[in-house]
């Protein structure tokens, strides 16, 4: 019985070994991954540091354009001609690396992901990787130029416009983020269809309801005027109907997929 007991037990051991050393490669794994990213990040910001004051330029562009004759950007912080376009550099550099980041967390999280989980999560990284360049291209091209244009125009008399570089970054920035996060309507619809949260006969239903949200973001995120407001909001509508035609496709197949199921089972 002695040896019984004593066989296993050294038969047991093994699998409780087996979890700290599980979890400890998956630690190393992750340590690998996150500085393949920090160097991905790193040799882009490198290239592009050379030209960080054009870069600052061509961002600054749409303001510059739409400030009053003889006037131009100012710069209060001692250091500020500096960090702004460092600054600058080092956003754009992640904004370039974020198909690189966004594959090697797909690395680390596909070998434990379900087949069907995988064949659904490839097009979304990729679609919303392209979704947010093109919310932010969006901003650029579209709504800086008239969103600059109504705040030069709007200084009250005797008030010299003269934006600070640093406070410039900071607006643009955080608008290249809002514009980029709404273009991702889709995939969040798509997203919420997938794991059950919601239907798209109850999101078609609240169309209307959308439609006014919309709006309400597009007065928020753009002077007070019927043109920009409808710019963004317009574009916003438009993908939330392409969320929904995604999202019966996927609803489509997770019914389908419910049904094999059903009839598989004994």
């Amino acid at each position: 019985m002695m040896t019984d007991d004593h066989s296993s037990q050294d038969h047991t051991d093994p699998d409780h070994q087996d979890t700290p050393q599980t979890l400890i490669s998956h630690l190393l794994e992750l340590r690998t991954r996150l500085l393949k990213t920090a160097v991905a990040v790193l040799v882009v910001f490198l290239a592009l540091f050379y030209f960080s004051r054009p870069l600052y330029t061509l961002v600054a562009q749409p303001l510059m354009q739409a400030m009053p004759e003889g006037t131009h950007m100012i710069a209060t912080g001692v250091a500020a001609p500096f960090l702004a376009p460092f600054k600058l550099t080092l956003y754009v550099s992640i904004f370039i690396a974020v198909p690189f980041i966004l594959h090697q967390a797909w690395a680390f999280v596909a070998p434990g992901l379900y087949r069907h989980e995988k064949k659904l999560a490839v097009p979304l990284l990729v679609s919303s990787v392209l979704l947010f360049y093109a919310g932010a291209a969006f901003a650029y091209f579209v709504v800086f130029p008239l969103m600059f244009s109504f705040f030069a125009t709007s200084a009250p008399e005797g008030v010299a416009v003269s934006t600070d570089i640093s406070s410039y970054l900071d607006f643009v920035l955080a608008l290249f983020l809002a514009f980029g996060v709404a273009f991702e309507l889709p995939i969040a619809i798509v997203l919420m269809i997938a794991v059950g949260v919601t239907t798209v006969e109850k999101l078609a239903a609240a169309r209307a309801y959308v439609v006014v949200a919309c709006f309400v973001v597009g007065m928020l995120l753009t002077p007070p005027d019927m043109v920009s407001q409808t710019l963004l909001a317009v574009p916003m509508w438009m993908l939330f109907e392409i969320g929904l035609l995604f999202g019966r496709l996927v609803q489509r197949r997770k019914e389908e997929a419910d049904e094999n199921e059903e009839a598989d089972a004994p």
